[in-house]
């Protein structure tokens, strides 16, 4: 088990269009004298989002180009095929956009793709980039990071087969920075709230010193100050993020939530660049949109 102990974290959040910034690329490997690379400069490129194959939808093929230009491994947050996850819709909605990234592609399911039985469909379309069939949690590691994909649908409580997994997974990681993603949102400030079902999912998280966690669900943008498990603002705690914003219609703000930074109904993708002890994260919008948000934060 990690310390829980963070160092300062810097925050910048532009939420109009008074200032923007392109998307940031990956620093580049540096040589220590002995020829090697230095661990500390290395980084990775770790970006999606999630609600996302809505046939027909402008967003949906604005946010597949965003990612043809922007390198690294691709998350996704659930909901991946509306609105039934059917092969079909896989094949109709999702693959000529964002399947055009589908090698580099490292997913989560969400309830609609659960809609069909088993989410059959979705294990089938992304194969072994998904985890073990019929699992829908999986670990892997990117840079310097351990990185965790959950299954917020079946099996989250603290005494599932998933749990236990989780904890064995993250005591046999001997890294310093973490970041899981998956769909239901413990916190959120959209329409369908936040979902205290995952709650013991988080306190396991908290427990190793997890940094991020990410989420999908609700069709917006939102930031949360780091915290812990009951919604207590704490500067050892997880930094929550929600990018339910790949494609399908958005939503609109129902109730700030405590610890609530930063919220927009806005089509793009998140995009994290990992680096050995810290990060910085960026929303990256589609062309024409005004807001923007970035910052960045060290690794417990």
């Amino acid at each position: 088990m990690r310390s829980v102990v963070r160092s300062a974290i810097v925050v910048v959040a532009v939420g109009t269009a008074t200032c923007s910034r392109s998307p940031t690329e990956p620093s580049r490997p540096v040589t220590r004298p002995d020829g090697q690379p230095s661990a500390f400069q290395q980084s990775a490129v770790f970006v999606g989002a999630g609600d996302i194959g809505w046939c027909g939808s402008d967003g949906t093929r604005a946010t597949a180009a965003l990612l043809d230009g922007i390198s690294g491994v691709v998350f996704t947050t659930g909901d991946n095929a509306y609105l039934s996850g059917t092969a079909a819709q896989f094949i109709d909605c999702y693959h000529p956009t964002w399947g055009r990234h589908r090698l580099r592609t490292r997913p989560a399911p969400g309830n609609h793709d659960y809609e069909t039985p088993g989410a059959r469909p979705y294990f089938a379309y992304f194969g072994a980039n998904a985890g073990p069939s019929g699992a829908g949690y999986y670990s892997y590691d990117l840079g310097a990071w351990h990185i965790v994909s959950l299954n917020s649908v079946t099996g989250t409580s603290g005494r599932s087969r998933q749990a236990a997994w989780l904890r064995h997974d993250l005591a046999e990681n001997s890294g310093r920075c973490t970041l899981a993603y998956w769909h239901n949102p413990l916190f959120s400030s959209g329409p369908n709230g936040s979902q205290s079902h995952m709650r013991e999912i988080w306190r396991i998280l908290y427990a190793f010193g997890t940094e991020i966690v990410v989420n999908g669900d609700n069709h917006l943008y939102e930031r949360f100050a780091p915290q812990d498990p009951d919604g207590r603002r704490d500067a050892a705690g997880i930094r929550q993020f929600i990018a339910g914003t790949g494609g399908a219609p958005l939503y609109e703000v129902r109730a700030v939530q405590p610890n609530s930074e930063v919220r927009s109904s806005t089509f793009g993708v998140l995009k994290f660049t990992l680096h050995a002890d810290s990060y910085e994260w960026e929303f990256v919008p589609i062309p024409g949109a005004a807001f923007r948000d970035f910052g960045l934060g060290q690794c417990h």
